[in-house]
């Protein structure tokens, strides 16, 4: 019973040490919710950490909400204490695979697309299939895409007042170097 114990033990550490892993911690998520005609509803947030697993394609990403800096600090203010209410959910999580990932495989700018589960003021939504424009340089890995989600989908409310002046979908890029771990 011991030697299986043993065995298995020296297995599971083998399997978690032979996994390679690369990680950010200076990934890019711009979001966009504007509307034409009207001052620009933007924010940029470059402090993202985020990590893959390219033995199983595991994909997971970190966003502190204040972390999003607005061109206007009243913006930036109103998007905090109102919207995203950031104090109460401070943080935005991803979490998914990389559908049929082979590190080996990667080209420049090959096309993989992702499925997971993003969570933000407090609610979780499934995304499937966002394409990302992935490719391996050396001990890094770039990945770049976008998807749009509804903030409704995510019980963000636009007040009536500032419904024309803001989008109710909102368009969100990310981009990633990735840095191998050892």
């Amino acid at each position: 019973m011991k030697k299986t114990i043993a065995y298995f033990i020296l297995f599971l550490s083998l399997n978690i040490f032979s996994q390679t892993k690369y990680i950010t911690k200076t990934g890019e998520v711009v979001f966009e919710a504007s509307v034409s005609s009207f001052e620009e509803v933007k924010a940029v947030n470059k402090s993202v950490t985020a990590i893959i697993d390219t033995d199983s394609g595991e994909f997971a990403a970190l966003v502190l909400v204040k972390g999003f800096r607005f061109k206007n600090a009243l913006m930036e203010e109103h998007f905090n204490e109102n919207y995203a209410e950031s104090d109460k959910y401070p943080k935005a999580i991803f979490k998914g695979n990389l559908e049929d990932f082979t590190i080996d495989k990667l080209q420049s700018n090959s096309l993989v697309k992702i499925s997971g589960t993003l969570t933000f003021h407090g609610i979780s939504k499934k995304l499937e299939y966002i394409p990302l424009k992935v490719s391996k340089e050396g001990d890094l890995i770039k990945m770049s895409g976008s998807f749009k989600v509804k903030a409704s989908d995510f019980n963000i409310k636009i007040p009536k007042i500032v419904s024309d002046k803001v989008s109710e979908t909102v368009e969100v890029f990310l981009n990633f170097i990735l840095e191998k771990k050892n």
